[in-house]
């Protein structure tokens, strides 16, 4: 039995891997495939290497007029400072506190720059992402660590430099773990525990459960 249904499913696996049937295969006429140009639009994704990252340059003291002229500064405050409808970008807390007791913000938390200038590429600002240009966003990542004291004021952030700069963060922050698709998924020996009593607990109510009816029904 088993081995005819081996068969069975390669025999179907054949049959749907076939350019016979990928021909006859119904379109439902929607959709097109999408140019070389229109992938690489979408294509943006920035390592914490910094490989991906474009050509451009930006400074502070530039990143300061762009917050102004692009309008951050009407969501995030003055220096993003906060008082905005949007999340304060500004650390307010000293350098001496553990990077945990401080502020959750981006410029702070973020393990890599090139992440910093990752999000602002494709999030900011809100409402016309995709709008700013890498010389742009590349000041305004900038500016953004250098309000919080991660850079001087005169740094000048470019492809080959933004990844060499070192975060407050450090190495503290959650990596991931060394699993490879089609293993089994990694869980923390202290929740596997955790889980495993829970079910152990709620398998002897159950036991208990069953007993007492049984008592009560004899």
């Amino acid at each position: 039995m088993g081995s005819l249904k081996f068969v069975a499913i390669a025999l179907l696996a054949g049959l749907l891997g076939s350019p016979a049937f990928a021909q006859s295969a119904p379109t439902y006429g929607l959709g097109r495939t999408p140019s070389a140009e229109e992938i690489r639009a979408r294509d943006i994704n920035i390592g914490p290497t910094g490989d991906e990252l474009p050509p451009g340059r930006g400074t502070p003291k530039e990143g300061e007029k762009v917050f102004t002229l692009q309008g951050c500064i009407v969501c995030h405050g003055p220096e993003g400072a906060g008082g905005g409808p949007a999340p304060a970008l500004k650390s307010k807390t000293s350098q001496d506190l553990p990077i945990w007791k401080r502020e959750r913000i981006l410029p702070l938390r973020a393990p890599f720059a090139t992440t910093v200038w990752d999000y602002i590429n494709r999030g900011m600002p809100l409402g016309r992402e995709g709008t700013l240009t890498h010389d742009e966003v590349y000041a305004l990542t900038a500016y953004l660590l250098f309000v919080n004291k991660v850079i001087p004021e005169d740094t000048v952030l470019d492809e080959k430099s933004l990844p060499m700069v070192k975060m407050p963060i450090g190495d503290g922050y959650a990596r991931l773990p060394d699993w490879k698709p089609g293993t089994r998924r990694l869980v923390r020996a202290k929740f596997k525990r955790r889980l495993t009593g829970r079910i152990s607990v709620a398998y002897g109510l159950r036991l208990r459960l069953i007993r007492l009816t049984f008592e009560r029904g004899s």
